[in-house]
């Protein structure tokens, strides 16, 4: 088989722990940067962002400090935070720097404006020094990419591809390009030897810990723990659908919540990392999988949940639960015995089901998108399974599932514009 350790890299780069909701974790990231440079704490911080990044980091708790928004997260990344730490620049964060950031933010020492005309995902951190100086860092492309980094107007860095916190969780590249298919995903999944791919178990190490945190406790909006409640009653079913939506769920709920448990992200996104993730080990531990057929799941569904990211991008109109979903899906299905058909079959019956699912920001109610795109792709894999697909004669689907996923993208990324900035202004206008 070629290209397994192309896949591994791939994998190791996108699927990372990451502290608290990623956008507002990328704020802080950027300022604890230029911070840094600057050599002194910041007499004031300004932010320009584009506008996806201000709309997902507009209503998530930050981690640590029962408060949401930006500005929190601006004034932990100018009081504290390592740049090398990466997306989980907020760990080790205490009352004392949370009361020092909270006094940041009441001084109204934090100014954010949207930048117009940037690309999507687009972080512009600016600090002002007691001795004149200034600093800036911009991250661009990825969440974890730090591409420009300025001192009183000088360039000390501009690689446009500058990766932080190199380390064995984040891969060799933070630009790892190869083709995906599904048809290529789905072989390497299944061929490639498991003795290569059982760093992935780290994905339910750390994601059912977070889900554990919100079955337990009374997080965000606690569907995950009201559902399974509900089958506790005898409301609803313990079934297979249910146990999923409510593991995975439970897991967003902490998440949105401000939890200080970190996550393994998916593309950027933990809660696209969650999905991908704990549907898959929930169905698992119902059919007593071994280790090494869940590791290919997991494998298949991150995988999956890449390859039709790239089409849609990073940061879209279109929530990306839809696709870390797909991905699950997948791996449900290849668990339940399905092969590269069933794979595909799923893949069309979730792009046919659920898109055009809006994504309005980051914020507690995402548990319930969560849980909708799990239900949705386990009846996907199961329908799959027993040969039922949706037809090309239907919307954006075609025969070939490659075609497929790129009509997905494109209604994401091209035809949800005029939506995304409707919802923009929909969500300025409650502030």
């Amino acid at each position: 088989m070629q290209n397994i350790q192309a896949y591994i890299d791939l994998l190791k780069a996108e699927v990372v722990p990451a502290l608290g909701c990623t956008e507002p974790i990328a704020v802080a990231l950027a300022v604890a940067k230029a911070r840094e440079v600057l050599g002194e704490e910041p007499k004031q911080v300004e932010l320009l962002l584009s506008a996806n990044i201000f709309k997902n980091g507009m209503g998530v708790g930050i981690p640590c400090t029962d408060t949401t928004g930006l500005p929190i997260a601006a004034a932990l990344g100018a009081v504290y935070g390592n740049s090398s730490d990466c997306l989980e620049v907020l760990k080790g964060v205490d009352d004392k720097v949370v009361s020092k950031a909270k006094a940041f933010v009441e001084e109204k020492r934090v100014s954010i404006g949207v930048k117009k005309d940037s690309e999507r995902l687009y972080i512009e951190a600016i600090c002002y020094g007691a001795s004149n100086n200034t600093s800036k860092a911009v991250i661009t492309t990825k969440h974890s990419n730090i591409s420009r980094i300025e001192l009183n107007g000088e360039v000390v860095e501009c690689s446009g591809e500058m990766k932080v916190g190199d380390n064995e969780n984040t891969g060799s590249d933070s630009k790892v390009v190869i083709p995906l298919t599904v048809s290529s995903i789905f072989k390497f999944a299944t061929a490639v030897p498991y003795s290569q791919i059982e760093f992935i178990h780290k994905t339910v190490e750390y994601n059912n810990a977070i889900a554990q945190e919100g079955l337990l406790n009374e997080c965000g909006l606690m569907v995950g723990k009201k559902l399974k409640e509900l089958v506790e009653k005898g409301i609803l079913c313990d079934d297979m659908m249910n146990s999923a939506m409510s593991l995975t769920a439970a897991a967003s709920d902490a998440r949105m919540a401000g939890s200080d448990l970190p996550v393994m992200s998916n593309s950027g996104s933990g809660n696209q990392g969650l999905t991908a993730t704990l549907p898959v080990y929930s169905v698992a531990l119902r059919l007593n999988s071994d280790d090494e057929q869940l590791a290919r799941a997991l494998v298949l569904s991150h995988l999956i949940a890449i390859h039709i990211k790239r089409y849609l991008g990073r940061l879209s109109a279109l929530c990306g639960c839809v696709v870390a979903a797909a991905g699950a899906g997948c791996g449900v299905a290849y668990l339940m015995g399905g092969g590269e058909k069933e794979t595909v079959y799923t893949i069309k019956n979730m792009i046919g089901n659920i898109t055009g699912m809006i994504c309005d920001g980051a914020k507690e109610g995402c548990a319930l998108k969560v849980s909708s795109g799990v239900g949705a792709a386990i009846q996907s894999a199961l329908l799959a399974l027993e040969g039922v697909v949706i037809s090309s004669n239907d919307g954006i689907i075609e025969d070939d599932v490659e075609k497929t996923i790129q009509n997905l993208g494109d209604v994401g990324s091209k035809g949800m514009t005029q939506t995304d900035d409707l919802l923009l202004q929909i969500m300025v206008s409650k502030k």
